[in-house]
């Protein structure tokens, strides 16, 4: 079974703060996931994204001043409750807003991926998890994040089971 984090980056102006509507919108971008990869605007981690989270949260301790934007790329913004009518079986979202999109970019364009994975390899090679895994989800999520915030946009995530 695969179960993906998905992101999509979107004009926080085109969006609507309801879980119902949100589901939609996400459920249509995962149809759209190739071609909408290509333009920029979505990206999505099979499985590892947690993973990535912990590669991520090493920031913490190494770069004490960091002020925590290392929560952001992966699990950053804030739940939208499902409503009243909503379908149970909808996918949890978050939503990260513009400033929260742009600090992930800072994060990522300046944090030294070398020092993470230097942090965590002997834990996460005893995992099963490899450099380049990682190297390629940290790259693809800089210019992800990257281009969101160039844009101004906020970035929607769910959940795909």
């Amino acid at each position: 079974m695969s179960i993906y984090l998905h992101f999509r980056a979107v004009a926080e102006s085109e969006i609507r703060d309801d879980h119902t509507w949100l589901a939609a919108f996400m459920s249509e971008a995962w149809e759209n996931d190739v071609d909408e990869y290509a333009a920029g605007i979505a990206h999505s981690i099979n499985k590892g994204w947690d993973a990535v989270n912990d590669l991520y949260a090493v920031a913490d301790a190494l770069y004490t001043d960091a002020d925590e934007p290392w929560t952001l790329p992966i699990y950053g913004g804030r739940p939208v409750p499902h409503s009243t009518d909503a379908d149970p079986s909808s996918p949890p979202l978050m939503l990260l807003e513009p400033p929260g999109v742009s600090q992930a970019a800072r994060f990522l364009t300046t944090v030294s991926f070398d020092e993470l994975w230097n942090a965590v390899a002997a834990r996460f090679s005893a995992l099963g998890c490899t450099r380049q895994e990682h190297l390629e989800h940290h790259r693809d999520l800089q210019e992800f994040y990257g281009q969101a915030a160039s844009a101004g946009q906020a970035v929607v995530k769910a959940v795909w089971a």
